[in-house]
């Protein structure tokens, strides 16, 4: 099995896949690791990531009589595609009930409505991920004038008279919530 691993191409392991289950199983360990990557980026729960790569495997299995391999277009970019549209459509699912626990403006659809490509996509969830879970690591007033200010793109008078203080006081808030950032950023308290 692992001079066969080793000497076919993805494509080729999926069309003898079709006729031999078996051989899947050298798929699944060539991507698994990286699909549940890319899918904790998107979803940001481990258990939900492990749902959605299971469920892509299991598309790319039964959709593989599909599969045409064209230039430009391998085995990964199609087997990419179908993982990022299976979590899109999971997250939309499961973003109403996320919204409802916590206003989250960090919104994966708008990147969606925008026609960004799957790897696009995929950095953008990833980068929104990174930058959501370091928000969330800030005193609640801090992180919700650094969403207001960087993420929602509001003006420094309009969040003043929001929040009910000076432009002055808003500046130092905001400094003082980026310098938390930064050093937290510093302290390698947030890895991939």
């Amino acid at each position: 099995m692992n001079e066969l691993q080793n000497n076919l191409k993805d494509e080729e392991i999926l069309a003898l896949s079709l006729e031999q289950p078996a051989l899947f199983k050298i798929l699944v360990d060539r991507y698994r690791e990286a699909f549940v990557r890319k899918a904790l980026g998107i979803l940001r729960n481990h258990e939900e990531a492990e749902d959605i790569v299971q469920e892509t495997f299991v598309k790319i299995y039964f959709n593989g009589k599909k599969f045409t391999k064209y230039d430009g277009i391998e085995f990964k970019s199609w087997a990419y595609k179908i993982l990022m549209n299976t979590a899109i459509s999971r997250y939309r699912k499961i973003s109403k009930k996320w919204q409802a626990e916590s206003a989250d403006p960090l919104d994966l659809e708008a990147a969606i409505e925008r026609n960004f490509s799957t790897e696009d996509l995929v950095l953008e969830g990833e980068n929104k991920s990174m930058a959501a879970d370091l928000i969330s690591r800030l005193p609640r007033p801090l992180a919700r004038l650094i969403s207001l200010y960087y993420i929602e793109d509001k003006p420094y008078k309009e969040i003043a008279k929001q929040e009910g203080i000076t432009i002055a006081a808003l500046k130092m808030k905001l400094f003082r919530a980026k310098k938390l950032l930064k050093n937290s950023i510093d302290k390698n308290e947030y890895k991939k």
